[in-house]
């Protein structure tokens, strides 16, 4: 790999544009990924924020299950945000009929934690490892893990509650950083890709 590593969003549904972008200007390649084909080009790859049971329904459809659980479990690089961090986990608290994971990050969930859509809100989030500052962290209908076990590192809390971790090359927020302009988040997983690569 060269030092601009390709960088796949998973494309089936939710807030993939903002994540291209965002990724464009951490210097990734950013591209979309909606087949097993296109997963195979991608040094790492984001799983955005959406619908989480939808996604995983459309993830069974378009055949890429399988291929997304054996890509994160050879080590490929892996950020998810909102929707994404439930994929990530291995164990949802309260999941919705015939809702699948992908697992690799060893941590329980629970789905809309933080509350409803008109509950949405905007923090400042101290993330381990990113300077500048905190983060400001856009929080839609968020999920929170409930716990970790022994491999799973928590990175930020917000409110007692644990919103980022990191497990070897997986990470994961309960928020939205691809929708504030501030790319520091995707710079430091465009460095994981860098480092695993």
């Amino acid at each position: 790999m060269n030092d601009t590593p390709v960088i796949g969003v998973l494309a089936l549904q939710g807030d993939v544009r903002e994540h291209l972008i965002a990724l464009a200007s951490a210097d990734a390649l950013a591209r979309p990924v909606r087949r097993p084909e296109e997963l195979a080009e991608v040094d790492g790859l984001v799983l955005p924020g959406g619908e989480s049971t939808t996604m995983s329904k459309l993830a069974a459809l378009f055949g890429m299950l399988e291929p997304l659980r054996e890509r994160i479990a050879a080590g490929m690089p892996v950020y998810g945000t909102c929707a994404g961090m439930i994929l990530l986990a291995d164990k949802i608290l309260d999941p919705r009929s015939g809702q699948e994971t992908l697992g690799g990050i060893d941590m329980i969930v629970r789905r809309n934690a933080f509350g409803r859509q008109n509950e949405s809100f905007e923090a400042a989030v101290d993330v381990a490892g990113i300077d500048g500052g905190p983060v400001e962290g856009v929080f839609i209908r968020a999920p929170w893990v409930e716990s970790v076990g022994a491999g799973a590192k928590v990175v930020a809390e917000h409110g007692g509650h644990i919103v980022a971790v990191r497990q070897d090359n997986a990470l994961a927020t309960s928020f939205h950083p691809e929708l504030t302009g501030d790319h520091r988040l995707h710079a430091y997983f465009t460095e994981m890709v860098r480092a695993a690569g």
